[in-house]
């Protein structure tokens, strides 16, 4: 999405589950507008520019930030920790910055609680199978041999990774990570601590990707809202249909509101093979596409990294135990599934089923059941 009079924020996670924000559909002179280029998309800012301080040095600070991150944890830069990090032998450490650490942190926590689903060491099965875009029926018909899988899935061990103070080692030759299902959250995270801390901006909208943080209110005074698109497959930015909003909770206390939240999903990216639905995300611990995964996940959680996390981890398993585990570990998750027989291509927002976790319900106000 290009037009900033709409404010359709509307950004894909990998080029996937849309999202767009709907709460402020016409401009006001006291919110200012920002949007720029990082992490291979663009991030767009929406804020209460009553605080004395122009766009340009916000957008300055916020650019500074945001190279400081990528210089970190950029896979495509050849001078980024991440990298050098990849090229190190077994046994050698790197000391490590502080956003990277974060980011390891957070890394691990939702790689225990998902058991694996979430795993930034899984490139090298991506890189078997073929694709990080678009998974092709021509693939599933030659997959790689169980023997190119067993190879691939060797390289594959987060738990090698060994933090030890501010410095990272790994125990296994081989063994690479790759933030980018965490990173854009982060960044968000990043730039709302930029317009809280630096510049004392409590109302404001952040987007990179599809990864969204708000605060406090939008221009009509209001609770910011998002609305979470269908996922419909031959869908454009102009025929988007939503199918549920997620509100920001409104609070009696004192505590600015906040909400986290990003979304992931695998309906662009699929094929149905045999009146299978196969996904292009991998399934770290099987090490093959994810079969009738969930098409549109959104999590909110109390950072957008974690949410980000999160909906990557839940669209890596099968739905019905991406629900278990959602409901287990208490994640505010909502799920678009299809209500359709297996291997039938939704079209209309009516073959569409919203599902949510009691800890979503919570966060949205709502009583629907699963």
């Amino acid at each position: 999405m290009k037009t900033l009079s709409q404010i359709g924020i509307m950004a894909s996670f990998c080029g996937l589950s849309l999202v767009t924000l709907s709460a402020c559909q016409q401009q006001s002179p006291q919110y200012g507008y920002i949007e720029g280029e990082t992490m291979g998309t663009s991030y767009h800012i929406r804020y209460d520019q009553s605080a004395a301080v122009d766009a340009e040095t916000i957008q300055a600070k916020v650019d500074e930030r945001l190279v400081q991150i990528n210089d970190s944890m950029s896979t495509y830069q050849d001078n980024s920790l991440i990298t050098k990090f990849n090229l190190l032998p077994p046994g050698q450490a790197l000391p490590l910055d502080p956003d990277f650490i974060s980011v390891l942190t957070m890394s691990k926590e939702v790689y225990k609680a998902s058991q694996g689903a979430f795993d930034p060491t899984v490139m090298p099965l991506i890189e078997t199978w073929g694709f990080g875009g678009k998974l092709s029926v021509d693939k599933l018909q030659s997959p790689p041999s169980e023997t190119d899988i067993a190879k691939a899935k060797a390289l594959i061990d987060f738990d090698s990774v060994q933090l030890s103070g501010d410095s990272l080692s790994k125990t296994k030759p081989g063994v690479e990570l790759d933030f980018s299902a965490i990173a854009k959250g982060y960044g968000v995270d990043a730039i709302a601590d930029v317009l809280a801390r630096e510049y004392q901006i409590n109302n404001y909208m952040v987007e990179i990707g599809g990864e969204v943080a708000t605060s406090g209110v939008n221009e009509q005074s209001k609770p910011w809202q998002i609305a979470i698109d269908a996922p419909l497959s031959d869908s454009t930015v102009n025929s988007r249909k939503p199918i549920a909003v997620v509100r920001q909770p409104s609070r009696t206390s004192k505590q600015q509101d906040h909400m986290h939240i990003a979304t992931s999903g695998n309906y662009r990216n699929h094929v149905i093979f045999n009146g299978v639905s196969y996904s292009h995300t991998i399934d770290p611990i099987k090490g093959v596409p994810v079969v009738n995964g969930v098409p549109s996940v959104t999590v909110a959680a109390n950072s957008v990294a974690l949410a980000d996390a999160w909906a990557t981890a839940l669209t890596a398993m099968p739905y019905e135990q991406a629900l278990k585990v959602a409901d287990q570990q208490n994640i505010a998750a909502l799920f678009v599934v299809s209500r359709l027989p297996a291997g039938e291509a939704a079209k209309t927002l009516d073959d569409w089923e919203v599902v949510e976790t009691p800890a979503m319900q919570a966060f949205r106000g709502t009583k629907t059941s699963k």
